[in-house]
Parts: structure tokens; C-alpha cells; sequence
């Protein structure tokens, strides 16, 4: 007898990793700004508002790529919704480097911008449609891996910049070395995308069954394909007998499944994540006594991020999406508490900092790496491509929100005056335990689900009721063999 192998894992992790470059440029495009700003300002003769705008307009091309990302990887395919947002990432790194008005840079920027947005949503996208069921957390848990990694990278690579600089080269040359450094990843990103293949399920919703066959064939084996091929094709047939193979918001049903998808990724931005960006060259200022030593340790808050993303990534399918999250989020919400007595009682050296490092660790495994495995999974076939476009851009919304928004709380001359820079720790520790009470109440645990059984899961959670043992085995597949 031939025993067929049950996954090709070293293939499928390959390609997943490959798809997972665009959550590098994703962290690398969005966090250069942060060493490039002061040049910035200085070389175009920047005003307070154009300064804002110098940081927050690629927020603008996030919306716009991650609204437009879902009809294009429907239209496309998501292989070349992927190529799109290497080339725009190219042409955005290339032009912002050698923009020589600040007209030039934004335009520039924001279009890096859209390929931020576009990578965003279509990368985990891809990369749930290509993993099996019970390997599906490992593999998306490589784009909040690859997210940090760039921005780690991206700040390193500042650091090294300004490290042998003087002042008046980075204003003339050393910030455009910096957009300039994103050159290398971005091509070869363009190269490595070429090489892997469509996504399975995309290919049997356009009517391309033979290409799908072969695609699942080789990411596991053919009898597994076969199974996984008639259940993509059994659901379709059923959304289909059910009219919803188009979303419309008069159904209740798919109105509940956006509403929870659109919500994950919303409560990701207010944790208070973007915001403790804002304490850490602070925080360390007042550690270290030096601006430079601090720019350098800077660094360690994003090398706690990555730990707690490795973390997250090996519990996500031992523990289950649910637990790990609870977890987290109480982890957070003491971090925060942390940091805010240390603000609170003015002490914003070693006690906030380690506030700061204990919420990122929690963050990170459990909003940073869960986000995107829940959004990539609670969509089902027939609306995962515009259910995540709407997801990944209400995401970018709120982000400007959150971004905009916060130094005017923090900055409030009352607020300082008496609360010293805790009071906004404070707000984010309420949502925070809004969002515990969120994911337990709304959030299925996607565990264990094939992709085509997920619609019985989330609606069994808006309904209160729990799905029966026969209901639970056949949405974690009765097949030992099949497991998509």
C-alpha cells in the first residue's frame, strides 16, 4: 500500500513566506518615516501641518490600496494582486528618494502607500487559501512576523545611516538613502512573486477546476485535492442556491460575518500599540540621558514585538485563536496600567519602559499575530476578498484616527497638568477590556475549521447556540485525511 504524504509543508510554507514579503515592505514602507522626518522637515522648509502631512498621507494610499485590494484580487487573482503591490512598492521607494519637491514625495509616498494596502489584505489572503486547516495559524502568523521584521530592519537600517553622518548630509542626502534602501527588498519581491503559484480556491471560483485540481495535488496529494476540490466547489453551489455568491448588506447573515471581521481588525488599532511609539525615544531618553543611545534602543521595542510574534506564531495552533487572545489582551491591559503609573507618578524611566515591553510582548502574540489569522479565516469563499478589503481598510481608518487623534488627548494642558501622560494608557486599558469582552462574546474560535465550514461556526456565535458534536466534527472535517 502507498501511503500518500498529507502535506506538502515544506512547499507550502515556501510560498506562504514568499507572500509574506509584502508584510515586510508593509513594516519597512510605513516605519522609514520615522528616522527621515527631522531631515525632512528641514530640507523642504516644513510647516507643523505639512510635517503632519509628510507622516500621515501614506495612511491615505493604505485606505485607498486595501478598498481597491478585494475587486482586484477578485478580478485578478491574488498572485497578481501581489505583483501589483511589488511594483507600486518599487516605484514609490525609487520615486520618494529622488522627489526633489515635497509635491513629488507625497505623491510618492502614497502611492507606496496603496502598495501597503494592497499587500496587506491580499498577502494573509493568499496565504489562507494555500494553507492547510491545521497549519493555517503557523503560516499567517508569518505576516505580523514579517511586519515587525521590516520595521526592525527599516530602523536599523536609520540608525547605521545617521550613525555616520553629519547633520547637514542627512538633511541633503541621508534621508533620501533611507527611502532609497528599500529598493533591494522591493525587487526582490518582484522576482520571488513570480514564482508562486495562483491560489487554488481562487482558481475553482472563476471556473479553472483543472488548475485547481493541480494546485492542491501539489500542495498535498491528489485523493486530498479531490475532497478539498468538491468542497470548495459543494460550497460555492450553495451560495449560489442562496443568491449570496454576490454580497448584499440586506442579509442579515452576511451583514453579522463583516461586522466581526471589520471589528478584529478595528480593536487591533486601539490597544494602544501605535501609541506606545510615541513613549518609547521618550522613555529611553530619560534611561539613557542620550538621544543617540536612545535612537539605537529604540530598536529593542521592535525585537519584543518580534519575540512575542514568535510566541504567538508556535501557540496559535496548539492553543487555539481564542485563548491565546484573552490572554494577550489581559497582558496588555496590564502593561498598560504599568506604563501609566510610571507616567502617573512621574517615574517614566525603568517603570514605564518595562510597562511598555510587557504589553508589546502580550500584543504581539495575541492582536499581533491573531488579527490577521481571524480575518484571513472568518470570511467565507464567496466574500473573503471583499470582506478583508473592508477589514484591512476600516483597520487603516481607524489607524489615522488613533494616529490623529492622540496627541491632542495627550498634549491637553489639563490632562498633562494632572494626570502627567497617563490618562491616554488609561482610555486604551478600557478598550482593551472592551475588546476581551468582544472576542468572547462575538469571536468563534477558527481552530481546526476548513475555510468552507466557517459560515456554521460564525453564525452558531451570533445565535448564541453551540454547535452540536455531529456540526463540530463536520466543521473540523469527519476525513482524518482531509484537513484544508
Amino acid at each position: 500500500m502507498v501511503i500518500q504524504r498529507k502535506h506538502n509543508t515544506g512547499y507550502i510554507l515556501r510560498i506562504c513566506a514568499i507572500a509574506a514579503l509584502g508584510g515586510i515592505l508593509f513594516g519597512y514602507d510605513t516605519a522609514v518615516i520615522s528616522g527621515a522626518i527631522e531631515s525632512l522637515k528641514i530640507y523642504f522648509q516644513l510647516t507643523p501641518a505639512e510635517t503632519g502631512w509628510a507622516v500621515s498621507n501614506v495612511v491615505i494610499g493604505c485606505v485607498a490600496g486595501a478598498f481597491c485590494a478585494g475587486s482586484v484580487a477578485a478580478r485578478w487573482g491574488r498572485k497578481k494582486a501581489l505583483m501589483l503591490a511589488a511594483v507600486l512598492f518599487t516605484i514609490s521607494a525609487v520615486g520618494a528618494s529622488l522627489a526633489h519637491t515635497f509635491t513629488l514625495f507625497v505623491i510618492f509616498r502614497i502611492i507606496g502607500g496603496v502598495a501597503v494596502g494592497l499587500a496587506a489584505t491580499v498577502s494573509p489572503m493568499y496565504m489562507s487559501e494555500v494553507s492547510p486547516k491545521d497549519m493555517r495559524g503557523r503560516a499567517l502568523s508569518m505576516q505580523q512576523f514579517a511586519i515587525v521584521f521590516g520595521q526592525i530592519l527599516i530602523f536599523y537600517v536609520n540608525y547605521k545611516i545617521a550613525s555616520i553622518a553629519t547633520e547637514q548630509w542627512l538633511v541633503e542626502m541621508g534621508w533620501r538613502w533611507m527611502f532609497a534602501s528599500g529598493v533591494l527588498p522591493c525587487v526582490l519581491f518582484c522576482i520571488l512573486v513570480l514564482f508562486i503559484p495562483e491560489s487554488p480556491r481562487w482558481c475553482a471560483m472563476t471556473g479553472r477546476d483543472e488548475q485547481a485540481l493541480t494546485l492542491l495535488s501539489r500542495l498535498s496529494n491528489p485523493t486530498h485535492a479531490a475532497h478539498v476540490l468538491a468542497e470548495i466547489k459543494e460550497s460555492l453551489r450553495k451560495d449560489a442556491q442562496q443568491h449570496s455568491a454576490r454580497l448584499s448588506l440586506r442579509d442579515g447573515k452576511v451583514r453579522f460575518i463583516l461586522f466581526v471581521g471589520a471589528m478584529i481588525a478595528v480593536l487591533q488599532q486601539v490597544t494602544g500599540v501605535n501609541v506606545m511609539m510615541y513613549y518609547a525615544p521618550v522613555v529611553l531618553k530619560e534611561v539613557t540621558g542620550n538621544a543617540e543611545a536612545a535612537m539605537f534602543q529604540t530598536i529593542w521595542i521592535g525585537v519584543v514585538q518580534l519575540v512575542g510574534s514568535v510566541i504567538g506564531a508556535s501557540l496559535m495552533d496548539r492553543m487555539g485563536r481564542l485563548p491565546l487572545m484573552r490572554t494577550g489582551t489581559a497582558g496588555a491591559i496590564i502593561g498598560l496600567l504599568i506604563t501609566s503609573y510610571g507616567l502617573y507618578t512621574q517615574n517614566s524611566g525603568y517603570v514605564a519602559l518595562c510597562g511598555m515591553l510587557f504589553f508589546m510582548t502580550f500584543y504581539a502574540l495575541s492582536w499581533g499575530v491573531g488579527t490577521w489569522v481571524l480575518i484571513s479565516e472568518v470570511f467565507p469563499n464567496r466574500m473573503r476578498a471583499q470582506g478583508m478589503s473592508l477589514a484591512v481598510g476600516a483597520m487603516w481608518i481607524v489607524n489615522f484616527m488613533v494616529s490623529q487623534s492622540f496627541p491632542m488627548l495627550n498634549d491637553h494642558p489639563y490632562l498633562f497638568s494632572h494626570f502627567h501622560g497617563a490618562f491616554p494608557m488609561w482610555v486604551f486599558a478600557v478598550l482593551c477590556v472592551f475588546s476581551f469582552w468582544f472576542i468572547s462574546r462575538y469571536v468563534p474560535e477558527t481552530k481546526g475549521v476548513s475555510l468552507e465550514k466557517m459560515d456554521d461556526v460564525i453564525l452558531a456565535k451570533r445565535d448564541r447556540r453551540p454547535l452540536s458534536a455531529r456540526q463540530h466534527r463536520a466543521a473540523q472535517d469527519t476525513s482524518k485525511s482531509a484537513s484544508s
